[in-house]
């Protein structure tokens, strides 16, 4: 166990001690502590018991960035040409190198098909049309503006870019999962196995790093693509369909922001004030 996992493990014991016996017990561990300790410390005695930083008033809203990359999808497209979803799915697989296990535990998705019922909770059912009960509904990371994911992450191994997208450092993460309990969305994925026993290691992306047993990964929109000018991955699949709309939600003469301007969409579970990035039209 390296160092940086050792520190952690420190801290979240002392964590549960706080929580056990309050601020006596972290005082007394405290004195003549290692500089780490005592910064663990002095950290959890200013945290809520909800282990976020003491207010007093509101909470502060996520700090705003210059853009916010979102997408529009539009599933009156997907529906109008069938196979469009699955090869979006087929297209982030390869390039990010995305294992297959035979097993519904350890599974790893970061686009991925489910019912309408269960993309949209929040909504009514009562006497869907026949397209939405029949078709399904692709789901991927919201990219959230607010994002709780991040807040979780004690070592900011998943962070927000200054583009808006909710990214993910692979060597940061320590696998304690906090982030997966607060993803509203089950937008997040656990490696449970090595995952390089999920691939075809003869047909996979160079250009894309492999992970490793124990960390959490996602969908980045293809962060990596999008730096260097690229669409994401998914929405270069679609062509010219206009399936997927990407751009900046922050522009007001954007495509994306006339789209959104022209078309009736929802968004997943946004009565959490999470505000997603991700725009359905369904």
């Amino acid at each position: 166990m390296d160092k940086k996992r050792r520190e952690f493990l420190k801290i979240a014991g002392i964590s549960t001690l706080a929580g056990l016996g309050g601020t006596a017990v972290i005082d007394r561990l405290a004195t003549g502590a290692s500089p780490a300790r005592a910064r663990a410390a002095y950290e959890i005695n200013s945290l809520s018991p909800a282990g976020q930083p003491k207010e007093k008033g509101p909470a502060k809203a996520a700090a705003k960035t210059s853009q916010r990359l979102g997408l529009v999808i539009d599933m009156r497209k997907f529906n109008a040409n069938p196979g469009l979803a699955e090869k979006c799915i087929k297209t982030c697989d390869f390039l990010h190198n995305i294992p297959h296990f035979n097993n519904k535990k350890d599974e790893v998705k970061w686009v991925w098909l489910t019912g309408y019922e269960n993309a949209f909770q929040e909504h009514s059912h009562y006497y869907r049309n026949e397209t939405l009960e029949k078709n399904q509904v692709l789901l991927l990371c919201n990219q959230c503006d607010d994002p709780p994911c991040v807040r979780a992450c004690p070592t900011k191994a998943t962070f927000k870019a200054k583009n808006g997208i909710v990214a993910q450092d692979y060597h940061r993460c320590i696998g304690c999962r906090f982030c997966m309990a607060a993803c509203p969305y089950g937008s997040r994925s656990f490696n449970w196995r090595d995952p390089r026993g999920g691939l075809d290691m003869k047909h996979i992306n160079p250009e894309y790093p492999t992970r490793m047993r124990g960390v959490v990964e996602k969908c980045t929109m293809c962060v990596e693509r999008v730096g260097i000018g690229k669409l994401p991955a998914c929405v270069e699949a679609t062509g010219d369909t206009k399936a997927m709309i990407f751009g900046d939600l922050n522009d007001a003469n954007s495509e994306i922001r006339k789209f959104l301007k022209e078309n009736y969409t929802i968004q997943r579970k946004p009565s959490l004030g999470t505000h997603p990035s991700v725009f359905y039209i369904v």
